[in-house]
């Protein structure tokens, strides 16, 4: 069957199917091999292009049942990723991994593995990207690194691409750092998580966060100053920051600790600063010694080298609280050593929030992506696919940067 008659047939298929949840026409969610899940949607209101983005999606704990996840599809100003994608022409595909938690490494198998299975039931495609949110901005980075039979150019946002060890550490930190300030409030330690706070964390643990938090502000700007977490302006980014940071240490430790073969945080010889007693800090705050076997399985698998034959865009807000904007600067720094800086670019997003973009930013990037890919400039037509009010800043932000004819 040739791709124009498995195309038809497809589309055929899929409106039969379309559902009011339904993101554009979408055949019905897959199984691979794996155990993962899959999902396809092509454009049904304009012609397909011919060219397939994989949507690489972002950290879901542990504890949740295998399946796309639905959330991560929209922006935060509301907009589906999957139908905007589709207006400009593309096909969008995903996989949600085989595994959740920590699932670098299944990610970037399941996402290829999504290519193979697009190309068997609508056929090959002439152009692939990949891109993602969070840890599905590591997965991109590293498969542009790694796979450029695949990929023909990838976009990272806000991922963990400037060193996979340094973000561990910076997670651990601050959990020890928040049982020095605050001793008492959470069970367990930065090394091993006890399934009650797993399990009662919205109940009982965020509300006394949030209250130990609101009672000890000059406390809490301590914590905040040693481990150097972002807030934003507004006085509620600080329980945001500290309420976040301590629910992915919370639901990633025990899970990475698995995977990774060992534990892979180490502060035993950090010195701290920043506090109103940094002696004291630095003599009794908690001490962990990572295992050798889960430090060797982060250098081989989990870093990225800056190496790169395939373009990469990366996009990151300033104010990333969850995965800090430093993870850029330490990526850069590996390109440029790596002699393949002309085919990195980085877009920085003055913003509070983990992964805060906007729909015009992201069209930004993505059309970054595009011209990398081709040396071709977009025309500025592709505006037309975003929300009124964010065309003007679309177009201002992606002339200065030289992206439209």
């Amino acid at each position: 069957m040739n791709s124009k008659v498995r195309y038809l047939a497809y589309a055929i298929i899929s409106l039969l199917y379309v559902t009011e949840s339904s993101w554009g026409a979408c055949l019905p969610d897959g199984h691979q091999a794996s155990g993962a899940i899959y999902r396809i949607c092509m454009p049904d209101t304009v012609a397909w292009n011919g060219s397939l983005v994989v949507y690489a999606h972002g950290y879901v704990a542990f504890n949740e049942p295998i399946g796309i996840p639905e959330s991560q599809l929209t922006l935060p100003d509301g907009t589906s990723l999957p139908t905007l994608l589709n207006s400009l022409g593309f096909a969008f595909a995903m996989s949600s991994y085989s595994t959740n938690g920590l699932a670098v490494l299944q990610g970037i198998q399941d996402s290829a593995d999504v290519v193979s299975i697009f190309t068997r039931v609508v056929g090959p495609p002439r152009r692939v990207y990949l891109g993602g949110p969070s840890e599905g901005g590591i997965i991109t980075a590293l498969s542009i690194e790694r796979h450029p039979e695949v990929w023909h150019a990838g976009l990272a946002a806000c991922g963990a691409i400037g060193s996979f060890a340094m973000e561990i550490g910076y997670l651990g930190d601050f959990r020890v750092l928040f049982d020095y300030f605050f001793p008492g409030i959470l069970p367990g330690t930065a090394a091993q998580i006890p399934s009650d706070l797993i399990a009662n964390w919205d109940s009982i643990y965020v509300p006394k966060i949030k209250a130990a938090v609101a009672a000890n502000p000059a406390t809490t700007l301590q914590l905040l100053r040693v481990s150097k977490a972002p807030t934003g302006q507004e006085p509620t980014t600080i329980e945001e920051t500290v309420e976040s940071i301590l629910w992915y240490s919370t639901f990633s430790t025990n899970d990475a600790t698995s995977k990774l073969g060992g534990l892979p945080y180490d502060n035993s010889t950090r010195v701290y600063t920043g506090s109103s007693d940094d002696a004291r800090l630095n003599s009794t705050v908690a001490r962990f010694t990572a295992s050798p076997a889960a430090l060797n399985e982060m250098k081989a698998n989990y870093e990225t080298t800056g190496k790169l034959t395939r373009p990469l865009v990366s996009i990151h807000t300033t104010g990333d609280q969850i995965l800090p904007i430093w993870h850029e600067s330490l990526f850069n720094l590996k390109n440029l050593l790596s002699g393949t800086s002309n085919r990195h670019v980085y877009l920085p997003v003055v913003r509070y929030g983990h992964c805060n973009l906007n729909a015009f930013e992201v069209l930004v990037a993505f059309v970054g992506v595009l011209v990398l890919d081709s040396g071709q400039q977009v025309s500025s037509s592709v505006a037309n696919v975003l929300p009124a009010n964010q065309r003007a800043a679309f177009i201002k932000q992606a002339t200065s940067l030289g992206l439209l004819k």
